[in-house]
């Protein structure tokens, strides 16, 4: 076999991935003249993930509610992640989510106003205050946007429709990244001084997600298998509310801003359902609670006639509904041929977010391998056991600047860039190359469905010990049936060569998450255990650490790092410290 060729580029720092961390964390790293930055992504910049964002991004300016401030964030944020979240990085985000929300705002997002001429704000679930800042029900459209032209102004290259396969590592340092580009399967070789991940989640290993086909944990993977550790893999959380008919759209995302409007649940004998789970909150409970009703309520027959809950905005006028959800109506009308200004609508829960991801560190989003940086739903410590809605956005802007700022302060101390092993190229080539040489092999396809079957039928929204352990079974035998994963054609726009790589990731990413989901014992936010129904205190004083030798995933506890007096006594009212208290200067 010839031995092939690959091109070569040389950056500072390279960024893996274009959605909003990813393109927040080049902006920022490029802020040094000199510093040569580049973002690589396997689709087309502007279609990242980040689109499907669209109720708003949270940041505590109490535009309507005066008595909102950061503390108040920080207690909705901890309070929803049940306290498993690293509450430094919360902290941060609570107080530094407003500058970033007015930084995109010279940037030229356009947000909808008050009267005023204020942000406007919306109610979302489980914020003690209407917090969202949002454009319409397209905010991170509206995001991917601005970062895009501000990325493009700040001088930084982007590669489009790259794979990467691997991440470099020389000498215990992250060395750069290698791949190919989809179109035509040349292989190309990133070597770098610094490497930022921001390739979002992997919902695309459940059957019903509103994940796009770009979910499928290539970063994670990556780093994973280079040395990275992960944690809190267990915590996947399902919406409350995907689309469920016609059966071609089922799981596509219904903004939970269509609740913050107004929005009303019923179960099929018209009763509001959620009275029963959270009388305070209603509608507005947090995700985790509201899916369970839901699906608690299709368990009991009072499901609606497609497995789910009716949601109901009609009630508010259709000038109302076509001014603030826009998006939503258009969705309906042209998906279902169903207006939603005036009839009600059926939704069931769908795969939407994975909190758990690589471990970093609060300040700089470092990892444990040096040079390695991380930003994003790729990350893990900020949401906990559950996601508030409307944090990812403002998530993406506060540590995707953090992420770049910590790589180019890590240039500061770092020699220049590290050699690359030429047989350990070669290797990769041969490998990447494989699945063109097996001509009976496994379609890629068929093991990514029996994946998405595993996952929704053994560790889905409802677990058990002895469904989570068959799963594992499963997936285990499933892994060995992959190794021998083959396509036809030729290297040029092959989906089935790409797929092969996905379905690895994935494979991998699946088996740290039912691990992890097997080893708590309790039932915790997203993490719902029939077997252990309750949540347990002594759970909530550790995390899931995992690290991957090569051939052996191993799980370690490590101790939640506990809060300081100064924030602990937010909690002492159990309720939202704004509640009771005037905005904190400090905001």
């Amino acid at each position: 076999m010839a031995q092939e060729q690959y091109e070569v580029h040389d950056y500072d720092i390279i960024v893996i991935g274009a959605g909003g961390s990813g393109l927040r964390a080049a902006v920022e790293a490029s802020q040094v003249p000199g510093i040569k930055v580049a973002v690589i992504t396997k689709s087309l910049l502007g279609k990242a993930h980040t689109v499907m964002a669209e109720g708003g991004v949270a940041a505590s300016f109490g535009n309507l509610d005066a008595p909102d401030g950061w503390e108040t964030h920080f207690y909705d944020t901890m309070r929803s992640g049940h306290f498993i979240n690293n509450y430094r990085m919360v902290e941060l985000f609570a107080k530094e989510a407003p500058d970033r929300v007015l930084e995109l705002e010279t940037w030229g997002a356009v947000f909808d106003r008050t009267k005023e001429g204020r942000i406007m704000q919306r109610p979302f679930g489980a914020h003690s205050f209407r917090r969202l800042c949002h454009i319409g029900d397209h905010t991170g459209l509206e995001l991917i946007r601005t970062m895009q032209y501000k990325a493009l102004h700040s001088g930084i290259d982007v590669f489009q429709e790259v794979t990467m396969t691997k991440l470099l590592v020389h000498n215990g340092r992250v060395a750069g990244a290698f791949g190919y580009f989809r179109e035509d399967g040349r292989f190309v070789l990133f070597r770098a001084r610094a490497v930022v991940m921001a390739t979002g989640g992997w919902g695309k290993i459940f059957k019903v997600t509103s994940n796009s086909w770009e979910s499928t944990g290539d970063g994670a993977a990556l780093a994973f298998r280079a040395g990275a550790n992960l944690m809190d893999m267990e915590m996947v959380q399902f919406h409350p509310t995907g689309m469920v008919w016609p059966p071609g759209v089922r799981g596509i995302l219904v903004t939970e801003g269509v609740r913050g409007e107004g929005g009303l649940l019923y179960n099929s004998e018209g009763e509001r359902f959620m009275q029963k789970y959270d009388p305070e909150r209603m509608e507005l409970s947090s995700r985790d609670v509201v899916a369970r009703s839901i699906f608690k309520e299709v368990q009991a027959g009072r499901g609606t006639p497609h497995g789910g809950a009716w949601l109901d905005i009609s009630h508010k006028g259709p000038e109302y509904v076509k001014a603030k959800l826009p998006g939503m109506y258009e969705q309906f009308l042209t998906l279902a041929d169903l207006d939603i200004t005036r009839e009600r609508f059926e939704v069931a829960p769908t795969c939407h977010y994975s909190m758990g991801g690589l471990r970093v560190d609060p300040e700089t989003c470092a990892t444990n391998l040096p040079g390695l940086f991380a930003a994003g739903e790729v990350a893990c410590g900020l949401h906990g056991a559950n996601r508030l809605g409307g944090n990812s956005l403002s998530d993406l802007l506060v540590f995707g600047r953090r992420a770049g700022l910590g790589a180019r302060q890590y240039l500061e101390g770092a020699s220049d860039f590290a050699p690359v092993d030429d047989a350990e190229l070669n290797a990769e080539m041969d490998r990447v190359l494989e699945p063109f040489r097996r001509e009976n092999g496994v379609n890629p396809y068929k093991i990514h469905e029996r994946l998405q079957e595993i996952m929704t039928n053994h560790a889905g929204i409802m677990r058990s010990g002895p469904v989570l352990q068959e799963g594992l079974d499963k997936l285990l035998a499933l892994k060995e049936e992959a190794q021998n994963m083959g396509i036809k054609g030729s290297r040029i726009y092959n989906p089935g060569w790409h797929a092969v790589f996905d379905v690895e990731n994935m494979l991998l990413l699946c088996e740290g998450i039912i691990r992890s989901a097997l080893e708590r014992k309790e039932s915790r936010g997203a993490h719902w255990r029939t077997d252990y129904p309750d949540e347990l205190e002594d759970w909530q004083k550790i995390n899931f650490v995992e690290s991957f030798d090569g051939e052996q995933i191993r799980i370690n506890t490590e101790p939640v790092e506990q809060m300081p007096e100064r924030l602990a006594k937010l909690f002492t009212y159990g309720k939202a410290p704004g509640l009771v208290t005037e905005r904190s200067a400090e905001a």
